[in-house]
């Protein structure tokens, strides 16, 4: 089990208080889950984030969720 779960509703890290996915997280992610698995999970993220952050442009958060998956 991580220590690295977004804290709501600005999703920031609980461990080290950068924007989640921080790079810890990604790393673990990219382990334990398949490929589109990932995917569709951070697509969740994704539409849940700009709920919660509907201030921040969605490019920006797509590049922060989905923009690092491989």
């Amino acid at each position: 089990m991580t220590n690295h779960g977004p804290v709501l509703p600005l999703w920031l890290c609980e461990t080290c208080d950068r924007p989640w996915p921080c790079a810890t997280r990604r790393t673990e992610l990219l382990g334990e889950c398949e490929r589109i698995s990932l995917a569709y999970y951070m697509n969740l993220c994704l539409i849940s984030a700009g709920q919660d952050m509907s201030w921040a442009p969605a490019d920006v958060l797509r590049r922060r969720f989905i923009g690092w998956l491989p």
